[in-house]
């Protein structure tokens, strides 16, 4: 008589997407348009994967303020590029700060993509395609002065002409934005 025997496997079943990345990660390098640029000592960007404008007066890259909010379409000039590697060192122990957590420098130098695919964090569910909106009021809960948005907000947003979201956000609010391609 033959014994019939089970075999058991293990799979293992991933319950939640993978995560899509850091914000300011340029995730697909060709064709990229990257630039460095001076960075306006007075308003200073304040995250990678930030859409930036150049001051005029200054001509260094700043975020989008409060003064820039519309109800029209602005043109940015690019979003800043987190700089690979880079760890942000902390007071007693180098590397001690958690990996992407990473501030962008407050003087000086700092890539900008002009052209290309880079990653962002939205606030909001967007879609393949969904326009790209910047929150230019002042900040309020979940909503940062500079921030992107999924969604138009009445005397809040201002739509960025050259920028599409390339599909929905991982679960930390990260996504893909293609911006001037």
């Amino acid at each position: 008589m033959k014994k019939t025997t089970r075999m058991k496997t293990h799979d293992v079943a991933f319950a939640f997407r993978m995560g899509a990345g850091f914000a300011g990660d340029v995730n697909r390098t060709h064709p990229a348009s990257i630039e460095p640029c001076l960075i306006d000592d007075a308003a200073p960007p304040t995250a990678y994967g930030q859409a930036v404008l150049v001051d005029a007066t200054t001509q260094g890259v700043r975020p989008f303020a409060a003064g820039d909010q519309s109800d029209t379409v602005a043109a940015g000039y690019g979003m800043t590029v987190r700089p690979y590697p880079i760890q942000q060192s902390s007071a007693s122990n180098y590397g001690e700060a958690n990996m992407g957590d990473a501030v962008p420098p407050v003087k000086g130098i700092i890539d900008v993509l002009r052209a290309g695919y880079i990653m962002g964090k939205v606030v909001g569910s967007p879609v393949k395609g969904a326009a790209v909106y910047v929150w230019a009021a002042a900040s309020s809960g979940a909503h940062v002065l500079g921030g992107l948005e999924s969604a138009y907000s009445s005397g809040n947003t201002t739509q960025l002409k050259n920028a599409t979201f390339n599909g929905s956000p991982d679960a930390a609010g990260v996504v893909e934005v293609a911006f001037n391609v």
